[in-house]
């Protein structure tokens, strides 16, 4: 796999094998960070990370810290060696955890923008709403689903760009005022 852009663009970075993960096309990521714009300084979590593209895009793009989480033990050993290889030590922090869990032990983290790229086949609405209770009041939250799905309501939060790429889509959320 490969950063698209930013201080790291073009670098490349392994990726789980097998079907587990669906890391997310480069073409997507790229309309991701483009509907984000400025990212600089800002903090990230990176829901269901798998392959951790979005973890590394974001600190490309100028991201000042990021929480990787994947459930999947390989994905996040590959994650860790990934930021080990693209020396993002100290901005990259990879967890083995199951996002419910993970949430429920961290209350009080908030993030500016929240990606959940959850498995298409298991997309839980009421994990997304508990994840989404960590963004902070200006902050974005983005789900990945598949194209053929509406997109979900979620309470305290409005939907505010929806763009389709392929068979999948990214729903941009922001909290309601």
């Amino acid at each position: 796999m490969r950063i698209v852009a930013g201080s790291l663009g073009g670098r490349n970075f392994d990726s789980p094998k097998g079907h587990r993960t669906h890391p997310m096309s480069e073409k997507a990521r790229g309309g991701l960070f483009a509907t984000l714009g400025d990212i600089a300084e800002l903090t990230v979590l990176d829901a269901f990370a798998g392959s951790g593209a979005i973890s590394f895009e974001a600190i490309s793009r100028g991201a000042k810290h990021v929480i990787s989480i994947d459930i999947d033990s390989s994905a996040v050993n590959i994650i860790k060696n990934n930021v080990k290889e693209l020396r993002v030590t100290d901005k990259v922090k990879a967890i083995k955890a199951n996002a419910s869990g993970w949430s429920d032990n961290n209350p009080d983290k908030r993030f500016d923008i929240i990606v959940c790229d959850p498995p298409f086949d298991q997309i839980k609405i009421t994990l997304l709403q508990k994840l989404s209770q960590h963004l902070n009041d200006e902050g974005v939250f983005v789900v990945n689903i598949p194209g053929s799905l509406e997109p979900f309501d979620l309470k305290a939060l409005k939907i505010v760009k929806n763009k389709k790429y392929g068979d999948a889509q990214l729903v941009f959320y922001k909290k309601i005022r």
